[in-house]
């Protein structure tokens, strides 16, 4: 297959799962906010491109909670790998070049190891390089770093909020040699952005102390950031607890009567859905309880506000940015 397909519920994921027999079958647990996902998206098109026989399937964790929950997916992206719809392997995280290796290893295609010639090594060191926009070549993992030199490295680089993906060295003898040649420099950790060599731990340092960093490497999105996003989405937002259709407290209830006789469009965000958004709102905004309501990015407040202003007559003329 030359795409990714998309499984938006159980059955589809399963029949996708079917189809693939015995061969390869990679699917991203993903969620849509999460431009890490958006990247890895991006990383399955080309492998999907490269793997025919191989099946690459994206699935929104939140949407489908019972497949999540069968394969223990407590973050995003994570990748789980199926065989003959048995599973082989998993990958948690934004890994780029890990999960290029693991799908050439499993696929049964890519570049071959140890026998390559300097070429064909050239070809795939330039594939991982460019795996993602920021790629750190260290020993170990984000959450397991193998030295000390690469523990600093990730802690500085998760201290500057960038955004990066690894690939462990020690995993792989052929690239851990051939790096060092490729690049002409010969310790790690390494660190690349947009497929060109920045350097080591001491250049990192100096560009961290001189303030480059932020401008040299891509940044994470902060929850700070994903907040005002969302709050902007729509002039008026509500954030409750289910959605227009189906409210899931008798407060989200309540607040739903009142916004709909006001004859104002309003969209809104359900934060059961999302307990980072719905734990760091209430520190963003001050405002310990749900529901809450905002206009043009400003708090409104929760229900007994939003009561007050319909009773007074005010309601319309705040939900339109008017007062």
């Amino acid at each position: 297959m030359a795409k990714v397909l998309e499984a938006t519920n159980r059955q589809q994921f399963e029949d996708f799962l079917a189809k693939a027999g015995k061969n390869l079958a990679v699917v991203h647990f993903q969620a849509a906010w999460a431009p890490q996902c958006g990247q890895m998206n991006e990383v399955m098109a080309e492998l999907a491109k490269e793997h025919a026989h191989a099946t690459f399937v994206k699935l929104e964790a939140e949407n489908v909670p019972e497949v999540s929950e069968k394969y223990d997916i407590s973050s995003v992206p994570t990748f789980i790998l199926f065989k003959g719809g048995e599973k082989v392997d998993r990958l948690d995280g934004a890994h780029a070049a890990e999960l290029t290796k693991k799908v050439q290893g499993l696929a049964g295609s890519g570049s071959p190891q140890g026998g390559a010639d300097g070429g064909d090594l050239n070809q795939r060191l330039k594939k991982l390089i460019n795996a993602a926009p920021c790629m750190l070549f260290m020993k170990g993992s984000t959450q397991e770093p193998r030295c000390g030199f690469s523990r600093q490295m990730v802690a500085l680089l998760k201290e500057h909020s960038v955004q990066f993906s690894t690939f462990d060295i020690l995993s792989d003898e052929e690239v851990r040699q051939g790096l060092k040649a490729y690049s002409n420099w010969p310790t790690y950790p390494q660190l690349y952005v947009n497929g060109e060599l920045v350097g080591g731990l001491d250049i990192v340092k100096e560009l961290a102390e001189s303030g480059e960093l932020e401008t040299t490497c891509p940044k994470a999105v902060t929850l700070e950031h994903r907040l005002k996003t969302i709050i902007n989405r729509s002039p008026v937002m509500l954030f409750m607890k289910g959605n227009k259709e189906a409210a899931r407290c008798g407060f989200s209830r309540q607040i739903l009567e009142v916004l709909n006789t006001a004859g104002v469009d309003f969209d809104t965000f359900d934060i059961l859905q999302d307990e980072e958004v719905r734990q760091g709102l209430k520190t963003y905004s001050n405002w310990p309880t749900y529901p809450q309501l905002y206009v043009k990015g400003e708090l409104i407040g929760g229900l007994d506000i939003v009561k007050e202003l319909k009773e007074s007559g005010e309601l319309e003329s705040v939900l339109r940015g008017e007062s």
